[in-house]
């Protein structure tokens, strides 16, 4: 069974920091990785994805400069960290595995963690 299990959300004032964790179990991801993200009454949109390598990074416009999407392969753990948070960051986030079309679309991913739960306060 394929479990994406997230770690590390919470509350934070603006201009801190958190460190985002996706484990998974169940099998081994060797492409993409993604993570995104939903804020009440909006939809889920893109926020950074990696290739199996680690050798090339993307990311949305509004967190480019300011997260950091890593991982480790033998851990099968992909990261997000996540500086100069800003209020406007709040959101549930979700990481993604399994690409089967666009990484930078939710749609492009088979499988998905249960969400975690940043909150910047400002």
């Amino acid at each position: 069974q394929v479990q994406l299990v997230e770690s590390g959300g919470g509350l934070v004032q603006a201009g801190g920091s958190l460190r985002l964790s996706c484990a998974a179990s169940g099998r081994t991801f060797s492409n993409y990785r993604g993570w995104f993200r939903q804020a009440p009454g909006k939809e889920r949109e893109f926020v950074a994805a990696i290739t199996w390598s680690g050798d090339s990074t993307y990311y949305a416009g509004s967190v480019k400069g300011r997260f950091t999407i890593s991982r480790d392969n033998a851990e099968n753990t992909v990261y997000l960290q996540m500086n100069s948070l800003k209020p406007e960051d709040t959101a549930v986030y979700y990481c993604a595995a399994g690409l089967r079309g666009s990484p930078y679309s939710g749609k492009g991913y088979d499988y998905w963690g249960q969400g975690a739960q940043v909150t910047v306060s400002s």
